[in-house]
């Protein structure tokens, strides 16, 4: 799949010109590596957008039409808005066809459905690691390297030295002492919920009914001391009145 994109060297840069370009259409960018000098550039961010939500786009050599003249790239970097999700700037680098490139490669993980662990033993799948690190000459370079799952039960896992990976592609983070996980099947997680028996549920009303009964309990010790008090006052009163 080759991808195409056109783009337009720009003489203004700097943080006002990059803000303008944007408000206009129009996405900054960098084109730069090889033996050429680097070169500030611009790109129409509707198409360029289009092209950027295509997996491939990210690790595919590039054609890039600068000003009549067509070009090997490769993305190197990008920078998002973070609210619009819409590209800030882009950078680019030119492809020699003689020299390896270190790319980050995404997994594409076949057969993880019908995975014994997963059809028959109802396990659930993790992804350790979506993507790696490679090293070989822009004609080896792969779009994707595929995980198959197809033999995996409950606990089985697949390291980075068990997967295969085209002629001439070198997998940068594998060595003797480093061999990664890249995919599991494990037991889902069983949550256990507290259930209240009947049993328990009779002990804590009573429990509640207890408590009703002490509370009105203190009530009607009260009352019998306002009657007291009342009593008491009533006697007080009739003593100050004079004898008849």
């Amino acid at each position: 799949m080759k991808i195409e994109i056109t783009a337009n060297e720009r003489a203004l840069k700097g943080t006002g010109a990059s803000r303008r370009l944007r408000h206009s259409g129009k996405t900054p960018g960098i084109l730069y590596g090889g033996k050429d000098k680097a070169k500030s550039i611009e790109l129409d961010s509707k198409e360029l957008m289009m092209k950027f939500k295509h997996e491939a786009f990210h690790a595919s050599i590039l054609a890039l039409n600068l000003d009549g003249k067509s070009e090997q790239v490769l993305l190197r970097d990008y920078q998002l808005h973070p609210v619009r999700d819409n590209i800030l700037h882009i950078d680019f680098q030119r492809i020699d066809e003689n020299k390896k490139l270190n790319v980050k490669i995404p997994f594409h993980f076949m057969n993880q459905e019908i995975a014994p662990g997963v059809k028959l033993e109802g396990g659930i799948v993790s992804h350790i690691m979506i993507d790696v690190d490679i090293l070989c000459l822009p004609k080896d370079l792969p779009t994707f390297i595929e995980v198959d799952l197809i033999n995996l039960s409950i606990g089985d896992s697949i390291h980075l030295s068990e997967i295969k990976v085209p002629e001439g592609v070198e997998l940068t983070g594998l060595s003797e002492e480093n061999d990664p996980i890249i995919t599991s099947i494990s037991k889902p997680k069983v949550v256990v919920e507290e259930v209240i028996t009947p049993e328990e549920g009779a002990e804590a009303a009573e429990g509640e009914e207890a408590a009703e009964g002490t509370e009105g309990g203190d009530s009607t010790e009260g009352g019998d001391g306002n009657e007291s008090r009342d009593a008491a006052g009533s006697a007080e009163d009739s003593s100050d009145k004079p004898n008849k």
